[in-house]
């Protein structure tokens, strides 16, 4: 198998192309992943922050959603 000389200015600039796609494909796809979990985890948020406020009124407990926040 014969060596592969050195690579051109144009293979060079082809490869870091590629290379910088990936990298943009890759990081649209954590981002996309990402905000769906802080949504996700938003969404859960609020219903424990609803269960709980639930929980405090059966127990005669007098608190606002304001106060469960803090």
């Amino acid at each position: 198998m014969a060596a592969a000389g050195p690579l051109g200015v144009g293979e060079v600039s082809q490869l870091a192309e590629n290379l910088l796609y990936q990298l943009q494909e890759n990081f649209q796809a954590l981002t996309e992943k990402l905000t769906l979990r802080v949504e996700e985890m938003s969404e859960r948020i609020d219903d424990l922050e609803k269960h709980v406020a639930d929980l405090m009124a059966e127990a005669g407990i007098e608190n606002t959603n304001e106060e469960l926040r803090h």
